[in-house]
């Protein structure tokens, strides 16, 4: 499809999930391909000081609890002496992320994709800059992802280690004493759960009132007991209105997010978890005319086209949940438009995964979500507890639950409270790219003993009729 008239047939601006997955699927799509990418590797914030990284502490500092807590030894395994090399597990991350950025560039390689270093900026739709140089393309799609939301009236410092956001809780040189963790979503949760499994005490401020907006109401309500039983001290309904670090330590001032008396607290460190925000800023859209919504994301059409002719946009700056996988898939969909084919992506069936001890998954609507959008539901229900295998492995926190229509059985929504929830969650997300209703998943042979039996009895529960309980 080479056209002469352009440097490159594809140009894309980001080497993120959605970024390096849209180079690869192009370039095999025969378009000649280039990535801009600024960092010094490939991957994005995913690979470098996100999804990778954090899994590589959560896994470390598991291991590190089931040793030090005493946990194996009801399974006939005593450790005497457990310690903890914060060091050498800090190495281990570090060496999971370059084996996979170096996979990347190697992908880059054996695709003919080419890696322009720097940072792009348009010069007009088909034209960016890249330090003195320009290069042109007949398509560029920006694939930009997305930053940390700063929090008014607390700075963010991650190399002095005190009040520092994702990137700095993944770095920190010493296990705090107290941790603060400001917002209870998903990487609040994930990163404190990491240091106080290594022995920090952790106090979560979220403004709402529960943990962990837009899920599930009783996947919330679980949540928040379980992390209580883990030790964390959670606040909700409560506002940070400042943050001061002097040397080594923290002073926050919060107050009811409904307003009321001030209180100050202390901590070692201080993590800002608010959310992040799209990255639309320097990369000279208003050379072309982009604007970007009330939310400062770029509107797309449904081949991902943005309002300028010849570029469009994937990931985390457009609208949609901010997800690493989701941007994958719009990647590969872009791509495949771009190239002439039908590129496809179902929107209403991308699961999310929260990486705590037990993992918290879903995928489609909540309970709350279906009921507003004016189905009648019924919903099938089975505890972890009730498993073979959950039980086998003292494992039984959490349970399956099954949203379905009432009227046709189709499931409408699954969420999972369980240590294997991440994994247990793509057999829901088949099920329901298929148009499965309860009756099928229910009626599907699941191997025995295995957690994932638990999402069958759950849809034997929709009809009111699981076996084991």
């Amino acid at each position: 499809m080479a056209d002469n008239t352009y440097d490159f047939d594809l140009l894309i601006i980001g080497s993120g999930p959605g970024g390096y997955v849209a180079a690869i699927r192009a370039a095999q799509l025969g378009l000649k391909t280039a990535c801009v990418e600024s960092r010094e590797t490939l991957g994005g914030t995913c690979l470098n000081v996100g999804c990778i990284p954090s899994k590589a502490l959560l896994h470390a500092s598991e291991l590190f609890e089931e040793a030090h807590s005493g946990a194996l030894e009801r399974f006939g395994v005593t450790v005497t002496g457990a310690k903890l090399d914060l060091k050498a597990m800090l190495a281990e991350k570090v060496s999971a992320v370059k084996g996979l950025t170096d996979g990347v560039e190697f992908l880059f390689k054996k695709n003919k994709v080419e890696w322009l270093k720097g940072h792009a900026s348009f010069e007009d739709a088909h034209t960016v800059k890249i330090g003195r140089k320009k290069v042109t393309a007949k398509e560029i799609v920006i694939a930009t992802g997305s930053s940390v939301t700063p929090l008014p009236g607390v700075d963010v410092d991650n190399e002095g280690g005190v009040i520092v956001d994702s990137t700095g809780a993944l770095a920190l040189p010493k296990v705090p004493k107290h941790m603060v963790v400001i917002g209870g979503g998903v990487i609040g949760l994930e990163l404190g759960s990491v240091w106080r499994r290594l022995g920090a005490e952790v106090t979560v401020i979220e403004f709402l009132d529960q943990i962990l907006p837009g899920m599930d109401g009783e996947v919330r309500k679980e949540a928040a007991k379980l992390f209580k039983k883990q030790g964390f001290d959670i606040r909700t309904g409560t506002k940070v209105t400042g943050a001061k670090a002097i040397k080594t330590k923290a002073t926050l001032t919060v107050e009811p997010a409904k307003g009321g008396e001030a209180e100050t607290i202390e901590a070692d460190c201080v993590l800002v978890a608010i959310g992040r925000r799209p990255n639309t800023e320097g990369f000279g859209l208003d050379k072309i005319g982009l604007e970007t919504n009330a939310r400062g994301q770029i509107e797309i059409d449904g081949e991902f086209r943005t309002s300028v002719d010849g570029v469009r946009a994937i990931g985390d700056v457009v609208p949609g949940p901010m997800l690493a996988h989701k941007a994958e898939d719009e990647g590969i969909a872009v791509a495949e438009w771009i190239a002439g084919q039908v590129g496809i992506i179902n929107h209403d069936v991308i699961p999310s995964v929260v990486y705590t001890m037990p993992e918290i998954a879903a995928v489609g609507l909540t309970t709350e979500e279906a009921k507003e959008k004016g189905h009648e539901v019924k919903v099938g229900k089975f505890p972890m507890m009730a498993n073979s295998r959950a039980k086998t492995n003292r494992d039984t926190d959490g349970f399956v639950k099954i949203v379905a229509d009432a009227e046709t059985d189709r499931v409408l929504g699954v969420h999972i409270v369980a240590s294997l929830a991440g994994t247990m969650i793509a057999q829901a997300a088949q099920a329901m790219e298929f148009g499965a209703t309860s009756e099928d998943i229910a009626y599907t042979c699941h191997a025995h003993p295995t957690h994932s039996e638990a999402v069958k009895e759950a849809a034997m529960a929709v009809q009111g009729k699981p076996i084991h309980m």
